[in-house]
């Protein structure tokens, strides 16, 4: 357009003026590898892998960051016993650290009361993305982990499109149901054109401490059906573990060994995530 003056953030026109990287937050720091962790509904897990991969890249030397994006329902704070608020040095605002040094960003943090409800519409949950990515000092920061709410709403449409996203990886559960929606956040992916890096499933099965059978509480596992039918070649599973959920509820998700137990899903996240040089 001859008026143009290729301020495309700003611009309600569509034309060939427009590109992907008009979209795209600017951040102040250095971050080098985006990875966003979804799910097609609530209660599958989705923080629990989160705090996995941060905790488990962490303890083999990377810097680590995650930007909890689940304004509405935040549960990364607890998971690493990190209460009270951040503050500003008067330029950035300075992320929480856990006591490994994964920093961390949620909207709990910014709350003089953890328990207060965040009741904002979709374009007030978008700002806080934008500044949870433009005004935190993250640093050097070789992952950020972006724990995203459920779902295909606004806050996963506004990670998608303005933060140079990696790859996701999408957290299910075995029942048939789950299936379906995980399709949903399969085909958004697709639509964004967000590569999926891979598949976790979460509740797997539960295994008897006692004579150490597989039992599948929640019906047969679908992952490779999903996979195959999806062209994911990386998948992992997580079992029912009583002693995992008790280390996040104590907020000591990083003292958890999931080397010795999960050898699968710490080789799963190795073969993925390799640092960009």
């Amino acid at each position: 357009m001859a008026s143009c003056n290729h301020d495309c953030e700003h611009c309600g026109e569509s034309c060939g003026e427009r590109s992907a990287e008009s979209f795209l937050f600017k951040p102040n720091s250095k971050i080098k590898n985006v990875i966003g962790i979804v799910s097609g509904k609530g209660g599958v897990g989705k923080s629990l892998v989160t705090g996995l991969l941060a905790s488990e890249m962490n303890k083999k030397g990377f810097n680590t960051a995650i930007l909890d994006a689940d304004i509405t329902g935040p549960s990364i704070p607890k998971m690493f016993n990190i209460h009270g608020q951040v503050f500003s040095d008067g330029i950035y605002i300075q992320p929480a650290v856990s006591k490994n040094g994964t920093k961390i960003i949620s909207m709990n943090l910014c709350l003089k009361d953890e328990g207060e409800p965040v009741v904002w519409r979709g374009p007030v949950l978008g700002g806080v993305i934008k500044q949870f990515w433009e005004e935190v000092d993250w640093g050097e920061t070789d992952y950020m982990f972006v724990d995203m709410p459920p779902g295909t709403g606004d806050v996963p449409l506004t990670v998608f499109q303005s933060l140079p996203v990696k790859g996701i990886i999408i957290v299910t559960t075995p029942q048939e149901l789950v299936g379906m929606i995980v399709s949903k956040a399969l085909k958004m992916a697709a639509l964004m054109n967000v590569p999926v890096l891979g598949l976790v499933e979460n509740m797997s099965y539960f295994e008897c401490p006692d004579c150490h059978s597989k039992h599948y509480i929640f019906g047969e596992s679908h992952l490779k059906e999903i996979a195959d039918s999806n062209g994911i070649k990386a998948t992992a599973q997580l079992p029912v573990m009583p002693e995992l959920a008790s280390f996040c509820d104590a907020g000591n998700i990083e003292a958890f060994d999931a080397e010795k137990y999960f050898s699968n899903i710490t080789a799963f996240f190795t073969s993925l995530l390799t640092p960009n040089s």
